[in-house]
């Protein structure tokens, strides 16, 4: 949920013309994470649960992958991505010792 808030902080930065662009896919994808988690763990079996944590961390991919593109067009500076990309990094830590562990 932490994420979803910096990503929130992070996207509000971006020019207007950006809103229906990179924002509201930047946005999409960080709400995604958490609901993804959340629908999977509410799920009968283990299976599921898995394949919803896998597109979590899909959508983690993605997130770093459009706050790179919004650094990289000088949208958004690296200093104010720093704090949203290494908390999509904690995140994916986390996701990836939670898969490994259910997968035992």
């Amino acid at each position: 949920m932490g994420l979803v808030t910096e990503i929130y902080r992070v996207s509000r930065k971006l020019p207007d013309e950006e809103r229906f662009g990179l924002c509201s896919q930047l946005r999409r994808a960080a709400v995604s994470v958490p609901c993804n988690i959340a629908e999977g763990y509410g799920r009968s079996h283990r299976g599921d649960y898995l394949r919803h944590l896998s597109f979590a961390k899909g959508s983690l991919m993605e997130i770093e992958t459009l706050l790179t593109i919004s650094a990289r067009l000088k949208m958004v500076s690296r200093h104010e991505a720093v704090p949203a990309w290494k908390q999509s990094q904690e995140v994916g830590s986390m996701l990836t010792k939670l898969i490994a562990s259910l997968q035992e």
